[in-house]
């Protein structure tokens, strides 16, 4: 199935057509015949469901200055409720409307379905690529969920493959955390789906910021997640670790017996040295004769 092709779903839905900057009545036409209405900027309000949740205030100050020139080329697509207008495409444009301070915008207004709806908000923003993995993905699920549609529908409605709609929605199993690190371009889409190989969520959380601060290619991510599933080095990793709790108990033992600070330094499992602190003459006198035995 053809990834490509994203426009073609989207013009048959929304009016590419340009409208007129400056309105000569309350109503005007596009070319095509379709009746494009000013309303109040007041009366319209985004789509709480629309999947786009993040706008960049830089991008946003960029169009309010185009709009500020030029005006809206392209008008609101939106859907009457009681009183008000729903947007179903076109928030962006609303939102630098109302920073450009435009008291009235350009709509068209139609009436669609929720399932249509949700579409049509999928298809212009992955087309302009504004939603970021997680929304998209909640986006597919929402159609699966809501609308009973199966992968392979999602993926031929949207002109993407099956598996690239399926990989998507497979981010929706990284923690909390890791997809907040996703959707604030922590990590890159190729790290999260490599860190889907780790199941426990405080070892991906951990993975991931370990991706983050040290700067690792997706590639060098995938070899840490095919080495922690290793059961060789997770052995290994839980060997050390044991080995680990019992140095630090004898270090405490130790550290309550000679009354000061007493570290364990391992070479390896057999082999390794003892360093005990002392904090002045007196200090050493009195651990050494703790040690000699001399307490009398």
């Amino acid at each position: 199935m053809a990834a490509r092709g994203l426009g073609k779903g989207l013009d048959a839905l929304i009016p590419q057509d340009k409208v007129p900057v400056k309105k000569e009545s309350g109503k005007t036409t596009t070319k095509k015949g379709e009746g494009v209405e000013y309303v109040k900027i007041s009366l319209v309000e985004p789509n709480p469901k629309q999947p786009r949740k993040t706008f960049s205030e830089d991008d946003l100050q960029e169009l309010s200055d185009s709009i500020k020139q030029n005006g809206i080329i392209q008008p609101i697509l939106v859907q009457q409720r009681k009183d008000h207008y729903e947007i179903i495409a076109g928030e962006r444009r609303w939102r630098a409307s109302r920073l450009a301070g435009l008291k009235e915008v350009p709509v068209i207004i139609r009436d669609y379905s929720e399932e249509t709806i949700l579409k049509i908000s999928l298809l212009e923003n992955t087309q302009r690529k504004d939603l970021n993995p997680i929304e998209e993905a909640l986006a597919y699920k929402r159609l699966m969920d809501e609308f009973g549609k199966t992968q392979d529908e999602i993926a031929e409605e949207m002109s993407k493959s099956r598996v690239s709609i399926a990989n998507t929605i497979r981010l929706l199993k990284l923690c909390t955390q890791v997809q907040d690190m996703l959707i604030d371009e922590m990590i890159s889409e190729g790290h999260a789906r490599a860190l889907l190989g780790i199941d426990d969520s405080e070892e991906q959380y951990k993975m991931a910021m370990q991706a983050f601060d040290e700067k690792l290619s997706v590639r060098e991510v995938e070899k840490m997640v095919k080495k922690s599933n290793d059961p060789k080095a997770n052995k290994e990793k839980n060997k050390k670790a044991d080995q680990d709790y019992i140095y630090t108990d004898l270090e405490e033992k130790l550290k309550i017996a000679l009354g000061t600070k007493v570290a364990i330094c391992a070479k390896d499992a057999e082999k390794g040295k003892i360093e005990i602190d002392y904090y002045s003459k007196e200090d050493l006198e009195r651990i050494t004769d703790q040690l000699l035995g001399n307490n009398e």
